[in-house]
């Protein structure tokens, strides 16, 4: 039986959401690991080909780098692993929307496609705050999705900064 060509974009469409939601599963987990380590818990992979090839989580406290967000670190982690600057036709998964100094080290990079979380509405520039990558002045392109795995990116969020906020309450007592 052949599928019509319509039918074959929408399979290949539930493939990529499918897939799209288990590399996020990984980013989850590096999120947790900035979280033990004090860290804002945000975690990113880089994959390409169906592999990961980079891997990052917020770190800038521990680091003492202020660049040290969880998209940077994949970044850097997976250029150095195919021993290019360039990392085109690679996704980036990012628990949370990325902000300016990240979206701007993705369109460097030359990243093909990014996926994120939860929204950031502070610092977000994907969508929250500005569209950055909709900019027409831009020499990149990057296709982009969020809000996959919104609800358990956005709670991982909510509660650090909940606990944060409730350790700083007990400090003033």
């Amino acid at each position: 039986m052949l599928l019509s060509p319509d039918l074959n974009i929408l399979v290949t469409q539930v493939e990529l959401m499918t897939s799209d939601e288990e590399w996020m599963q990984q980013a989850l987990e590096l999120a947790a690991e900035a979280e033990a380590k004090g860290e804002v818990p945000v975690g990113a992979v880089v994959v390409l080909d169906q592999q990961v090839i980079g891997r990052g989580f917020n770190q800038p406290i521990s680091s003492c780098d202020p660049t040290a967000h969880a998209e940077i670190v994949a970044l850097r982690n997976a250029a150095r692993s195919v021993d290019n600057y360039r990392l085109v036709d690679a996704t980036l998964y990012v628990t949370l929307e990325p902000c300016t100094m990240c979206t701007g080290a993705i369109i460097h990079s030359r990243i093909c496609r990014l996926v994120f979380g939860a929204s950031e509405p502070k610092a977000g520039v994907i969508e929250s705050r500005l569209q950055m990558l909709d900019a027409d002045y831009l020499n990149h392109k990057v296709e982009y999705r969020g809000g996959v795995c919104r609800q358990q990116c956005g709670e991982v969020i909510s509660r650090f900064f909940a606990s944060r906020r409730e350790q700083v309450r007990k400090a003033k007592r």
